[in-house]
């Protein structure tokens, strides 16, 4: 089981949409995924950042805390948050961090969103922070399960240090990397692909549908010869 916890409410027109956060990581590595209620209560270190003066979440309060909260059935638990977070003062930002040892990581969309920017918020606001927020769940996800940052082929593990970067990247796995997730999770590749390209579709994804779509084309032209 794959655990999200939103650290805050994700208010609709300002946040990515929790139910769709879920869905997509549950297609994306055909595993049961579950969102948390949301904590109250918490005593997270925070600041002002010096550069954005925007506020910003201390990431190892809330690894500690997540470790202490870990479910007996979960293979990870992901705090997920609107805040900017840092992981020591020295530091200016950290898009996340992660115990893979422990089982658990804390993510933050803050910095997918074009205010953050101080940029105009679009037409199509919603649907870019959708696109980035589950590109960058499936991301850090793909670390909890052991894949390091792609080297090999254009990947959505490839590695960025910018927000250009991070929408560069395609959101499928490379050859080498889905080889490394199908070996470990025994997936049908055909399903898994036929539930991406539903979902791709459903969300307004047309070029990673169509994509999806060409590919599961070839494979089962290729099984049936």
């Amino acid at each position: 089981m794959i655990y999200l916890l939103p650290l805050e409410e994700f208010p609709a027109g300002q946040s990515p949409p929790l139910g769709k956060l879920q869905r997509f990581a549950a297609a994306y590595f055909q595993k049961e995924v579950k969102t948390l209620p949301v904590i109250t209560g918490t005593n997270f270190t925070t600041r002002l950042n010096p550069n954005t003066k925007t506020r910003q979440i201390l990431t190892v309060d809330v690894l500690k805390f997540l470790q202490a909260r870990l479910p007996a059935d979960a293979f990870c638990l992901l705090a997920i948050t609107m805040d900017d977070l840092y992981p020591e003062p020295s530091w200016n930002f950290v898009f996340g961090q992660a115990s893979l040892h422990a089982g658990v990581g804390v993510y933050s969309f803050a910095r997918y969103d074009p205010a953050f920017y101080g940029q105009r918020r679009g037409p199509d606001y919603e649907s870019v922070l959708l696109r980035r927020s589950c590109k960058v769940l499936v991301h850090e996800t793909g670390h909890m399960f052991g894949l390091s940052h792609c080297v090999f082929f254009a990947c959505v593990m490839n590695g960025s240090n910018h927000l250009g970067e991070s929408d560069s990247r395609p959101f499928h796995l490379c050859p080498v990397c889905l080889r490394k997730l199908q070996w470990s999770m025994k997936w049908d590749i055909v399903k898994r692909d036929e539930s991406m390209a539903a979902i791709y579709h459903e969300f307004g994804f047309e070029s990673e549908s169509k994509w999806t779509e060409a590919r599961l084309a070839k494979m089962k032209a290729g099984h049936a010869r």
